[in-house]
């Protein structure tokens, strides 16, 4: 299949008063059309500023997104409209992302007014049939966000991502503030749009369990770069970077036949800030030398099993 998303050495950066924090630096992967890659990685590593920046909701300091073939990276006014009409998000806090001083029916609206074209009458009809779709019942149209719970929220907010007919959505950890019977439910939601309509999406969490019920590939990222891709069940047979062993041996398990080692990681973490040549990892990892100092590139160390660590042969017998 083509890819719909195309990311090559994708930098983001922020001055500070302390220096530049590299929040996203020299990232590269795919998405191909219909796909769900998870993207992975503790509280801070740059996931969402990689989401926000796919869609310009931040601006990109170097690098390249390519989109259904075309070159998005820099965009005029008129086709940055254009290009929103193709690429939604939904965010991580379902309360804070929603209007409060607006009703259901206005917060699923806003698009396609400001898209115009539509008679009041049929935005009613899209709004309503919006609201179908995601589970809605028809007598909360007129409620406001703080009288619903977090589950309903955040079924308003994937409307109002849907109202424009996207094709791909960047989902910003859309389930970690609900609870967990509720989770299902949205996860499966999401499962159920995507077969539906053809939906391409980019699912960002830290939670390892919900990447694994939800993405094809899972990208795996420590302080703003990738350190691994591959195939979801080949991660999570096979993970081949010491960080990403950490993470799934912190996943909780109910076989008390069978318990798992956890990994506790050691070491300070690397500052952000201007952070130089060399492995951002090296300071935490058990298996760190010299070598390690110098730069690490992501490079294929299985079939379609990318991974950015000097090591990766010795550490895997490879």
């Amino acid at each position: 299949m083509a890819a719909l998303i195309e990311v090559k050495n994708l930098k983001k950066y922020f001055k500070s008063a302390a220096g530049t924090v590299h929040a996203v630096d020299d990232v590269s992967f795919e998405i191909e059309k219909g796909e769900t890659v998870g993207l992975v990685g503790e509280s801070g590593c740059g996931k969402s500023t990689l989401g926000r920046t796919l869609i310009h909701l931040n601006e990109s300091t170097g690098g390249q997104i390519i989109y259904d073939g075309r070159d998005v990276t820099n965009l005029s006014k008129k086709e940055l409209v254009a290009f929103r009409t193709d690429v939604q998000m939904i965010f991580q806090d379902p309360f804070s992302s929603l209007d409060p001083r607006q009703t259901v029916q206005d917060i699923i609206e806003e698009p396609l007014r400001l898209s115009g074209g539509l008679s009041k009458e049929q935005l009613r009809d899209r709004t309503r049939e919006l609201m179908d779709t995601v589970g809605i019942e028809k007598r909360l149209r007129m409620s406001y966000p703080h009288e619903l719970d977090g589950g309903r929220r955040q079924r308003v907010g994937i409307a109002r991502a849907l109202a424009l007919n996207p094709k791909f959505i960047v989902c910003d950890e859309p389930v970690s503030a609900l609870d967990v019977s509720i989770q299902a439910q949205i996860l499966n939601l999401l499962m159920d749009l995507q077969e539906n309509m053809g939906l391409t999406y980019l699912f960002i969490t830290h939670d390892m369990s919900v990447v694994k019920h939800i993405s094809n590939q899972i990208c795996v990222m420590y302080l703003g770069q990738m350190v691994e891709k591959s195939e979801k069940d080949e991660l999570f047979v096979r993970p081949l970077h010491p960080y990403t062993k950490a993470l799934l041996s912190a996943i909780p398990t109910t076989d008390i036949h069978h318990p798992k080692q956890r990994i506790l990681l050691k070491g300070e973490i690397k500052s952000p800030i201007d952070p130089g040549p060399g492995c951002r990892f090296a300071s935490r990892c058990p298996y760190a030398d010299e070598s390690c100092k110098a730069g690490v590139t992501l490079k294929e160390a299985l079939p379609g099993h990318m991974v950015a660590c000097n090591k990766v042969e010795e550490i895997n017998d490879l």
